[in-house]
């Protein structure tokens, strides 16, 4: 990767500029105190690219904060392609501070630590923040000492390097995908170290290492074949408080400390410090003598240490603040920041060309090459006749640079769009564990190829592409012809099922007899519904209607599901259908956690009874789980011919009228709706099937008229967490109940803790989720305070776009407010419980629920459903006033949430929910 040839010679003024030279040769002295003085944007980072290009050397970079060191990191590393800039970050996991360690920290900070103690001449640099630094870093002879070294040709003894790995702390897992994981399957041995960005795998021959190799586990396609592997073991947890030192003292000689702030630096340190002490008080420390055991546990370092540290150094301050050292030179950049011109291109055009008169460059810098055309498109449609230079590299500000004549403008601060940084995120185990599949697969295995049709699976070949070595899927067609799979295309592969003693021919790559059979099929199933169709529309409904055995447009439908079912999900789905082929009303249960997949086996009984032409009313006990509902359902069935529509007081007057004649002439075959169904305007001319959401949610009026709407009706009831009365009910026999225990592929448990208010843990849990490029939720169930939550939010995370949403809104705006913010034009919803169910956003990944000590247990649950419906890692802050106050009860719904984060835990919350409520007659 090279840099672009515009930024490349703007980057080259600022190497060659005496004020770069000027930096370079202070900045080298000893003990040399230097100010750059009116900085603006991202200037500071141009000049230290600059400095690097023009002297070497090695750079510890200390910024306010995280937010600030990622970026600087992100720009300097934009600025310098070739370089590789670290970020040197915290330990643990934020918010949480000193509790929970987060890998891809860990392992960005041994990378970083690695790299510094053996640094090469050509110098490192890495940029950091005030919590970083609290931590106390190995020391080299101590990191050296433990490194584990492997090279190719020697021999290797497995039970050996298990038995010390799992001394180090890494984990036995099947397939690596974080630090501190190891895998050994035969002769290929997989080891993810701390101290590199990619997993190692060291391939035997008998016991002699044949080659060693990085590799990306979410592809499992070799990055670079090594000679040797270094392992690094967790810094955090294999070596002792004696074992670490202050990373001031193991810095490489000469390294130049750049430096925002001092006692900036001081003051965070210091706000480290009384958060460690209080983190240690609420684990019962309460001695000062065992207060200064669980600082030295932890190595954290003292702030007035870091004075000693850098007495001696030589330090840049950019930054226009009053430093607590004394400072010899002071450097005016005479900078100014990038103007605002709220969108107005007007103003933007005007500045533009007044830079010009004054003799500035103007510099455009977009990230995306399309932003770079839109001003262009821009400029022309106005006839702006403005002369800029486009940069297609991100910068985190922009600024206005008088002594280069150069003004810098970012995309994202014309255009108001919010810069998010990028940081490593580490791998997931979505992708390594659908390797899974292959250890099931057996040489002579037939396959089904997405694009290709059925083949004969042949084994895992390595093959040379690009340069690199990847294993792939080796697959024989018809006349032997082979076609080999990567790894990253195993979403194409599945293994052939067909019909017992039969076996289909294989298909021909290139071949249109595949294609033909996929339209043939089409065409047949969609002929099949049209008979059905017009076979069912003369059937009246019947007590205890029985339906059809599945037929091919249910297996069409049932195959389209995006997800491979659980074993679980398909049980509970055929016990589901075989109901509805019985002669009397079916009755059945469905309880599962949230995101388990009770709406697919909903949709597809609906489909079943649609398919023989009766009607399905579908109770949801909120308007907004009526639209999620009505967009999934469509979504699904449309394709196959069925009208879907639904009702809520979204819809107007007029809506509702025409939607209620349609259903009683029966052009309507699935209709979604809260109570409004049952209202005596509803008239289904047909009624199959009656599908009720979260049935507790109703009250006694709406389920009398549910009995009489159910009495010849079949009926379907899902549920995520089963109120002990629901619970009874069906474990009498008084209904069938199926039971959802397995979590989807990939799921992880959503991370669940109490918290007391505290404005600095909301701002932390907010920007760790909006930065990493996902949304969130802030519940406060009171609305007529709802904007002084948001007012609050705002100041706290100013660059976070937020959304509000309460039952009291007018219909169509709550609807387009909840519409944006399912398409990501927001990124934290401010609301009431509302949302409590049906807004399903893959996206939104972490919840705060103020004064949650207010809800209840199944509320709770329900409200932290709404995070973690993928396969990223979710959190949910319960924010309460302190244990002590609280009710015997309060106490106990919040810590059963906590104890019950697992996956699955509906019915351990169900049977809590019930103790509790005894407990508190």
């Amino acid at each position: 990767m090279s840099l672009p040839t515009t930024a490349q010679a703007l980057l080259d003024r600022y190497v060659a500029s005496d004020r770069v030279a000027e930096i370079a040769k202070y900045s080298a002295e000893n003990g040399q105190r230097l100010q750059l003085r009116n900085l603006a944007g991202a200037l500071e980072s141009f000049l230290l690219a600059a400095t690097y290009r023009h002297a070497g050397g090695h750079y510890l970079v200390v910024a306010t904060d995280k937010e600030e060191a990622a970026y600087i990191q992100n720009t300097v590393a934009n600025l310098l392609p070739k370089k590789e800039v670290r970020l040197l970050p915290d330990s643990f996991r934020r918010p949480q501070y000193f509790e929970v360690l987060d890998p891809t920290n860990v392992l960005a900070r041994t990378e970083a630590i690695n790299y510094l103690t053996h640094a090469k001449s050509k110098g490192e640099i890495v940029i950091t923040y005030p919590e970083a630094l609290f931590e106390q870093v190995v020391a080299p002879r101590e990191l050296t000492s433990a490194r584990i070294e492997m090279n190719v040709g020697e021999d290797l003894d497995v039970d050996t390097i298990i038995e010390l790995l799992v001394e180090y702390g890494f984990k036995r897992e099947e397939f690596v995908y974080e630090p501190g994981q190891f895998s050994v399957r035969g002769g290929i041995v997989d080891i993810y170290s701390y101290g590199n960005e990619y997993p190692y795998r060291i391939e035997l021959f008998d016991e002699e290492i044949e080659s060693i190799r990085t590799f990306d586990p979410t592809e499992q396609r070799s990055v670079a074949n090594v000679d040797y592997v270094s392992i690094v073991p967790n810094i955090n947890t294999k070596f002792g408080p004696e074992q670490k030192t202050s990373i001031f003292e193991v810095l490489p000689e000469g390294t130049r400390i750049w430096m925002k702030d001092y006692q900036l630096l001081m003051d965070k340190l210091n706000e480290c410090f009384r958060k460690a002490e209080e983190f240690a008080k609420n684990l019962t420390i309460i001695d000062d003598k065992e207060l200064e055991q669980i600082f030295r546990d932890r190595a954290f370092i003292r702030p007035g240490e870091v004075l000693e540290d850098v007495r001696d150094k030589s330090i840049t301050f950019f930054s226009d603040y009053k430093q607590e050292m004394p400072i010899q030179h002071v450097i005016d950049c005479r900078a100014k920041p990038q103007p605002s011109f709220n969108k107005n291109f007007d103003l933007l055009i005007r500045n533009l060309l007044e830079n010009t008169s004054g003799g500035l460059t103007n510099y455009l810098f977009a990230g995306n090459a399309k932003q770079i055309e839109r001003f262009y498109a821009i400029f022309q449609d106005l006839d702006a006749g403005v002369r800029f230079e486009p940069i297609p590299l991100a910068i985190h500000a922009g600024f206005i640079d008088p002594d280069l004549q150069a003004a810098c403008y970012t995309d994202h601060q014309i255009f108001e769009r919010y810069h998010r940084y990028r940081l490593r995120r580490g791998f997931t185990k979505d992708k390594a564990l659908n390797l899974r599949m292959l250890r099931d697969l057996t040489p002579g295995d037939l396959v089904v190829h997405l694009d290709h049709g059925v083949g004969r699976f042949s084994g895992l070949e390595k093959l040379n592409i690009g340069g690199r070595e990847q294993e792939s899927v080796r697959l024989i067609y018809k006349n032997n012809d082979v076609l080999y799979v990567g790894i990253n295309s195993l979403h194409k592969l599945s293994k052939y099922s067909g019909k017992d003693g039969t076996l289909p021919r294989l298909d021909k790559i290139g071949g249109d007899a595949w294609k033909k059979l996929k339209s043939r099929t089409k065409k047949k199933m969609k002929d099949m519904a049209g008979e059905l169709i017009k076979l069912y529309a003369k059937r009246k409904a019947t007590p205890g209607h029985a339906f059809p055995p599945d037929g091919y447009l249910q297996n069409e439908l049932e195959s389209t599901f995006i997800y491979e079912d659980t074993p679980d999900q398909e049980k509970a789905s055929e016990a589901t259908k075989q109901d509805m082929m019985q002669p009397h009303p079916m009755d059945r249960l469905i309880c599962g956690d949230v995101g388990f997949g009770k709406t697919e086996i909903a949709i597809r009984a609906a489909f079943k009874a649609a398919a023989d032409n009766k009607q399905v009313a579908v109770l949801v006990p909120t308007t907004i789980l009526a639209l999620q509902h009505y967009r999934t359902f469509k979504e699904r069935l449309e394709p196959f011919g069925v009208k879907v529509d639904y009702v809520n007081r979204f819809r107007t007057t007029k809506e509702k009228n025409q939607i209620y004649k349609d259903l009683e002439e029966g052009n309507i075959d699935i209709l979604i709706g809260t109570h409004a169904i049952l209202s005596k305007k509803v008239k289904f001319k047909d009624l199959g099937l009656l599908v009720i959401d979260e049935e507790q949610k109703f009250g006694v009026k709406a389920k009398e008229k549910l009995r009489a709407l159910q009495v010849n009706v079949d009926t379907l009831t899902l549920t995520a967490t089963p109120i002990p009365r629901t619970m009874q009910f069906s474990l009498m026999n008084a209904r069938d109940m199926s039971v959802l225990r397995t979590a989807p592929p990939n799921r992880q448990p959503i991370h669940t803790e109490v918290r007391q208010f505290n404005e600095e843990v909301i701002k932390e849990a907010i920007e760790q989720e909006v930065f990493r490029g996902g949304q969130a939720f802030f519940v406060h169930n009171r609305v007529k305070n709802l904007t002084d939550i948001i007012v609050m939010l705002r100041k706290l995370c100013p660059d976070v776009q937020f959304a509000q949403a309460h039952g009291q809104m007018d219909p169509k705006e709550l609807e387009q407010v909840l519409m944006e913010f399912i398409d990501g034009k927001f990124d934290v919803l401010v609301c009431t419980n509302i949302i409590e169910t049906g807004l399903d956003i893959s996206n939104a990944n972490t919840i705060i629920i103020n004064n949650a000590h207010q809800f209840g247990l199944s509320d709770l649950h329900q409200l932290r459903g709404r995070v973690g419906r993928s396969n990223k890692k979710a959190y949910c802050y319960l924010i309460a006033p302190p244990i002590s106050v609280l009710t015997p009860e309060a106490r106990k719904r919040l810590r059963t949430l906590e104890e019950f984060s697992d996956l699955g835990s509906g019915f351990n919350i169900a049977m809590k929910d019930l103790d509790i409520r005894g407990a508190g007659n």
